[in-house]
């Protein structure tokens, strides 16, 4: 345990239903990055156990290399935590240590096959043997994996100590202009990182040359800058540091991980970019507030599918026409993406214009219908559940139009479901369409739920959720529950259904009449 390790790798990961597996897909980056292959399912494994133990808090993997043994260490700030369980593999030894105001659970495994050799390998800079064009792969591999722009810098770092050199700053700039600053540091003794940041600090990097790679002394370390250069545009700089002169063939390799790095820095920040960007837009098609509805108790849930840059297809809506009456929607567009979108976008707005220059909800879909044809090649089918609620002293009054839309159901107290919409055309397919309206009373009590195929069409092998009235079967043991716990608990019912991740997006609407 007081052994100084040969290298480290590291991540910090946000709390939440992404930390375990990211963290378990950080293990699997590590051990190819360190050929470690046969570790592989055990670090994994060890990785998910202790992060399934972290608190709702942000936490840090990190794995430690000595040569004959990987040592995981899930570093979080102290709080209530229940007693620690051992992994769920065999380990070499576990536990718990304090330092500072961090608690560590840690987990060690001993390497199969490990010894003199792979210690050798690790610590012998100089030679030129074939394992170097393996540590380039790693490396690449390593870069590849992520997105993130703010694991990039410590991930350079990582690489190249201790194999090139004592320790690595990587500084970067957000503009081709703009000041550089340090996004990470890294040396092979933890105890001299706050001393070499101090010295750092004196340090003027915005005069080396961020074209070519250039040699600074700094105290008693010989530092290698490198220039990080992607697509023509310089993103900042590696300095690389050690106590004796950089080999021709080091140079050579800083080099060559400078550019590779570069590369991933730069694709990550325009991944980081973009999904920015299509965040804001998701964000845009939603509600942009939660209105008070007389007599009303409503929960939603909305969940796009695919990739963090992937904008969804299905949205909900839920706002006022009028005096006394409130307009709703839910709807899903064929496919995801910027097209999806406009032609969401397009509905949204449709719809609140619409109601509230007085349109009925059937007027609404056949105007709407209309609109998405008019759009010519770039139109989407549509699938849309619209209505409009009026509060009435016995509950509510709700009219509604199911155009193309899976089917809204009604539960009432004593946990009966019945289908309360009639199939009528989806819309962006036919010019002459008329739709009409369905009429329904909500007693007090009752529950409307609306929801989009995500739900219905969630599968497992051969079996769809909704095969045999699973979503009513589903609805009817809500009998009693919130609007918001209906919402929930058809939200679980859809992820247990299948082990895989929903390649769908998903939206749930529930109205119950208090």
């Amino acid at each position: 345990m007081t052994a100084s390790p040969h290298a480290v790798l590291a991540a910090t990961f946000a709390p939440g239903e992404t930390a375990v597996p990211a963290a378990m897909r950080f293990t699997r980056e590590v051990m190819t990055a360190w050929a470690a292959g046969g570790m592989l399912h055990a670090a994994e494994q060890v990785a998910g156990d202790l992060a399934q133990q972290a608190v709702d808090e942000p936490f840090e993997v990190i794995w430690k290399h000595f040569g004959d043994a990987v040592q995981v260490e899930l570093r979080q700030r102290m709080a209530a935590q229940g007693d620690p369980k051992a992994p769920s593999v065999g380990v070499e030894e576990w536990g718990i240590t304090f330092a500072g105001d961090s608690r560590v659970h840690w987990a060690r495994l001993t390497l199969p096959g490990s010894g003199d050799r792979m210690t050798s390998e690790w610590l012998e800079e100089g030679s030129r043997g074939p394992h170097w064009l393996g540590f380039l792969a790693d490396a690449s591999d390593l870069l590849a994996g992520t997105l993130d722009p703010g694991m990039v810098p410590a991930i350079i770092a990582q690489i190249v100590v201790p194999r090139l050199s004592s320790w690595c700053a990587v500084y970067t700039s957000d503009s081709v202009a703009g000041p550089a600053r340090l996004a990470y540091l890294w040396h092979a003794d933890e105890a001299r990182i706050d001393g070499l940041r101090e010295e750092l600090a004196e340090v003027d990097v915005s005069s080396v040359d961020s074209r070519v790679t250039s040699a600074i002394q700094l105290a008693d370390s010989q530092v290698l800058a490198v220039p990080l250069t992607a697509r023509g545009r310089s993103l900042g700089m590696m300095c690389l540091g050690r106590s004796d002169r950089f080999a021709d063939e080091v140079i050579q390799f800083a080099e060559d991980i400078g550019r590779r790095a570069a590369l991933a820095m730069d694709n990550a920040r325009v991944y980081a970019q973009q999904a920015a960007a299509n965040r804001a837009l998701q964000r845009s098609l939603l509600p942009p507030n939660e209105p008070e509805v007389p007599g009303l108790d409503y929960g939603v849930v909305y969940e796009p599918a695919g990739e963090v840059n992937e904008v969804g297809g299905d949205f909900y809506d839920l706002f006022k026409a009028g005096d006394d009456s409130w307009r709703f929607a839910i709807g899903d567009v064929c496919g995801t993406g910027p097209e999806a979108a406009a032609v969401t976008g397009l509905a949204r707005h449709t719809l609140r214009l619409l109601a509230r220059e007085g349109y009925g909800v059937a007027a609404v879909l056949g105007r709407l219908n209309q609109a998405i044809l008019e759009e010519g090649e770039r139109a989407r089918f549509l699938t849309l559940l619209h209505g409009d609620i009026t509060p009435v002293g016995s509950g509510l009054e709700v009219r509604m139009v199911s155009a193309g839309h899976p089917e809204a159901l009604r539960l009432k107290p004593n946990g009966a479901v019945e289908t309360v919409t009639t199939p009528q055309s989806l819309l962006g397919v036919f010019h002459e369409v008329v739709f009409e309206a369905d009429t329904i009373h909500l007693d007090h009590g009752d529950v409307l739920l609306a929801v989009t195929d995500g739900v219905t069409e969630r599968r497992s092998g051969g079996r769809l959720l909704d095969d045999d009235g699973g979503l009513a079967k589903l609805l009817a043991e809500c009998a009693g529950l919130s609007a918001r716990a209906v919402a929930e608990r058809i939200r679980r019912g859809a992820a247990e259904f299948a082990a895989e991740p929903s390649a769908d997006d998903l939206a749930i609407l529930v109205l119950r009449a208090r």
